[in-house]
């Protein structure tokens, strides 16, 4: 995963609704997102991830994600790893469920008392491995910084953005007069602008696999 200054970390939780634990994957998601640490995390949407949205594909593939699975068949861990990368963290509602005497939750609209109970819980653990991932890649604050570019004229700046919240930095280029939208090319940008460098070789390799995205 390339190194990058400007950090968040996303949730991407398990859409199943046949199962109590997909209900508490997503309102762990939301807990987190909403209560325990706005501004630091952003949820990507399973079903558009599967169906091929580019910018949740890019926010997993450059920014550390958290997959929030309800049973073993671990849907959102697998699907981040596949079109992205390996999840940096990974949790299976089912398997927590398991190790505790809370007793049975029940619920696929609403959660009974242990199933609230749990979904606290988790969300609780959650919010601390965002705050340790935060600080193993150098950002405490979750704060992303304005777009700095120095490209200017041809270049526009725009945000893709998920129904569900997620973002990912976009710049549009015009390109003989075709507007032509890059994913991630802002990151990217500051990325290389920030490093060190020992030759061009180095640089032309270290840009094209960053793309790749």
């Amino acid at each position: 995963m390339p190194e990058l200054r400007n950090k968040k970390v996303g949730i991407i939780a398990c859409s199943g609704e046949e199962l109590p634990e997909g209900l508490v994957s997503r309102l762990v998601a939301l807990r987190v997102l909403h209560d325990l640490q706005p501004g630091k995390t952003v949820t990507l949407c399973l079903p558009l991830f599967l169906a091929g949205g580019v910018g949740d594909r890019a926010f997993a593939k450059l920014y550390p994600t958290i997959a929030i699975d309800g049973c073993e068949k671990r849907c959102a861990f697998r699907a981040t790893e596949k079109y992205s990368n390996k999840p940096a963290g990974s949790v299976v509602i089912s398997e927590i469920n398991a190790k505790r005497d809370e007793g049975r939750i029940l619920g696929l609209r609403n959660l009974n008392s242990s199933g609230e109970v749990l979904v606290k819980v988790i969300s609780q653990d959650i919010a601390r491995s965002v705050n340790s991932l935060l600080v193993e890649q150098g950002d405490d604050s979750g704060q992303p910084e304005e777009n700095k570019s120095e490209l200017t004229g041809e270049v526009e700046n725009a945000v893709g953005t998920c129904s569900c919240g997620s973002q990912i930095p976009v710049m549009i280029l015009d390109i003989n007069g075709q507007k032509k939208e890059m994913v991630a090319l802002p990151i990217i940008f500051e990325n290389f602008a920030m490093a060190n460098r020992v030759s061009d070789g180095e640089i032309a390799n270290d840009l094209l696999e960053q793309a790749r995205v």
